[in-house]
């Protein structure tokens, strides 16, 4: 039964999810899309593979073109901050990094409180920043975790940090990743709607979606609800040949994506400046300036 009372819900929500969503964020519509021209580039921390320290890291993210970092939680804030200072680079964003080893999905329920701290610092870390967003994996379904169970305690796990969200006025942006849940573009607005809270918004990831359907058309049917973008790469070729992970090895601009259909979505329905790049390891400067090259190809379709 709960099997299918599960199902029966997802494929009702469908039918409703762009009134939830209009109603939920229509306030937002005018005032803060940006015009083509005031997008943003930022970069986010863990495809930095250049070594050093922090602030060794966003001096090269500066002179290779970026504008922001998405740096990751938990590290040492003074460091992070006094880094950007240094450098004039924005902070746009915090990545969670404890949701893939504590994820609010886990069967045990102590892993998943250890999951909620992890994000809450984040949000923490984030209002530390100065900044408005977190990205957050909201869980993984697989042999042991079923899709129902995944949606019922992931729900239940964002739930706990929304009056804190709420409080520090910072969204908690779900991210789409291959972590066998929220398949759908349908779906996904309807994870995000019921919360009915403009903290809840979406981390969509360009990359991620081409396995198994158009980026375009996600950014489309999520609207508003999308609080941050990742500007990845996905090649099909390479993946059918190699196996689906080597897909992202395609350089940006060179896979499958096609960026000036996911641009003029993005101009129409996206609300923020900020794009992030999660792209490749950028072990030397050379590769972080040509990825920055690459971005602003994109930028100008």
């Amino acid at each position: 039964m709960q099997r299918r009372h599960f199902i029966k819900n997802t494929i009702l929500a469908t039918g409703t999810f762009s009134l939830a969503g209009s109603q939920s964020f229509a306030g937002s519509m005018t005032s803060t899309r940006p015009a083509a021209a005031n997008f943003k580039k930022s970069i986010m921390w863990g495809t930095v593979g250049i070594d050093g320290s922090v602030l060794d890291k966003c001096k090269a993210i500066k002179e290779a073109g970026f504008q922001g970092i998405e740096p990751n939680s938990h590290m040492d804030r003074k460091e992070v901050i006094d880094a950007a200072k240094a450098t004039g680079l924005a902070i746009t964003d915090v990545c969670c990094s404890t949701h893939w080893g504590k994820p609010l999905s886990h069967p045990d329920a102590a892993i998943r409180r250890e999951g909620i701290d992890g994000a809450m610092v984040a949000l923490e870390d984030a209002k530390a920043y100065g900044t408005d967003a977190i990205l957050l994996v909201p869980g993984v379904v697989n042999d042991t975790i079923a899709y129902d169970e995944c949606w019922n305690r992931s729900t239940e796990g964002i739930k706990n940090l929304l009056s804190t969200a709420e409080k520090m006025k910072v969204k908690i942006c779900i991210e789409n990743v291959w972590n066998n849940f929220l398949l759908s573009p349908m779906e996904a607005c309807r994870f995000v709607d019921q919360f009915n809270t403009p903290c809840v918004k979406f981390y969509f990831d360009c990359g991620n979606i081409p396995v198994y359907g158009w980026p375009e058309q996600w950014i489309r049917i999520l609207g508003d609800r999308i609080g941050r973008i990742h500007i990845k790469e996905f090649s099909r070729q390479i993946a059918d040949k190699q196996g689906r992970g080597a897909g992202f090895g395609a350089p940006l601009t060179e896979g499958d994506v096609n960026w000036a259909k996911v641009m003029e979505a993005l101009r129409k329905s996206y609300q923020n400046v900020w794009l992030a790049t999660e792209q490749g390891s950028n072990k030397t400067l050379d590769e972080l300036k040509d990825l920055s090259k690459r971005f602003d190809k994109i930028l100008s379709l």
